[in-house]
């Protein structure tokens, strides 16, 4: 539960991202007030006046100084994402900071350090960790519904490009390619079942130029747990699915299957006994109401949010061993 005492937060960045978590946020208005900071004062003023916010700033450092901001969200393209957290920690602010967080494991320590020094709150935005299909998906496999896994296969794959004035096609900007910059969910997903991912390769065909959205889009990663299961996962951006986005996982265990929409529609239990359907959720079902939840509560009570900077370290060791993979094959 949200305690009375409203968290006065201010955004980072008034992009298309603050926009979503702004529209997840309204219903916490009485325990979560929000701010908008840009480097475009107009711009900040019209997020401010769309979502009812309590204050604008025509720059980042303006609402981080400001004493009446508790806390911050970094929403800004990557390449921002350290300096603004550090000084954010400085001037005693705890801090959402967007995925991916950050380029490198070493801006990881060094945040970590500055975490522990200013003793605030860290959260790194991984709202796919919050939404209910990875909830339910790690209850079924700690609960045995399969057995011992032994094959996990995740596919997310729709032909969603990007424009060629998106920040997202300059890798200096967005810290790597489409998988670094949204692939990041999908590598969470895997390696939080409860199983560690231990080993892991990427390999990345061959990449098109053509249209505006020059990034590599696509990447397969094969990967093995530390209970000797293993797993791959398809990621792309440019290959045409069904209803621009539905597809199937699934979890291999030697008791029973667990077939789910990858984007949370519904998850099929078979195993022993009667198959399972569950529907895990459609109000929150992209997990952003149970990511401020975690924040607010991990600043009230004092305690480390379930997205840490440790946690988040974890995906970043994985993504690392992705890319070297990939640098060695090239």
């Amino acid at each position: 539960m949200l305690t009375r005492e409203p968290l006065r937060l201010a955004f980072l960045g008034c992009g298309f991202i603050t926009q979503v978590h702004s529209r997840h946020l309204k219903g916490f208005r009485s325990h979560i007030t929000c701010s908008y900071a840009s480097r475009d004062r107009a711009k900040a003023e019209e997020y401010c006046r769309r979502f009812q916010g309590t204050a604008s700033f025509a720059d980042y450092g303006a609402a981080i100084d400001d004493p009446r901001i508790d806390a911050v969200v970094v929403a800004v393209p990557p390449r921002f994402h350290v300096e603004l957290t550090l000084r954010a920690l400085a001037a005693g602010k705890h801090v959402l900071v967007e995925k991916p967080a950050f380029p490198r494991m070493e801006d990881y320590r060094a945040v970590i350090e500055a975490r522990n020094q200013a003793k605030r709150v860290v959260l790194v935005g991984e709202n796919d960790h919050y939404k209910p299909l990875a909830v339910v998906l790690r209850k079924l496999v700690a609960e045995g519904a399969i057995g011992d896994m032994v094959f996990a296969h995740f596919t997310t794959i729709a032909k969603r490009l990007k424009r060629a004035d998106d920040w997202r096609n300059d890798e200096s900007m967005a810290g790597g390619d489409a998988f670094f910059e949204e692939g990041i969910h999908w590598l969470h997903i895997a390696g939080s079942l409860g199983p560690r991912i231990v080993s892991i390769d990427g390999y990345r065909p061959s990449v098109s130029r053509e249209g505006p959205d020059t990034r590599a889009k696509s990447m397969m990663v094969a990967f093995r747990y530390d209970n000797d299961a293993v797993g791959s996962l398809y990621y792309s951006r440019e290959i045409p699915s069904l209803f621009r986005g539905l597809r199937l996982s699934k979890l291999y265990g030697r008791k029973g299957i667990v077939t789910f929409e990858s984007n949370g529609l519904f998850v099929l239990a078979r195993g022993n006994g009667v198959p399972r359907l569950v529907f895990p959720g459609f109000r929150d079902i992209r997990g952003y109401q149970a990511m401020y939840r975690d924040f607010h509560e991990a600043i009230t009570n004092g305690h480390a949010p379930q997205m840490s900077l440790e946690r988040a370290s974890e995906d970043q060791r994985l993504m690392d061993g992705v890319y070297s993979s990939v640098q060695r094959t090239a």
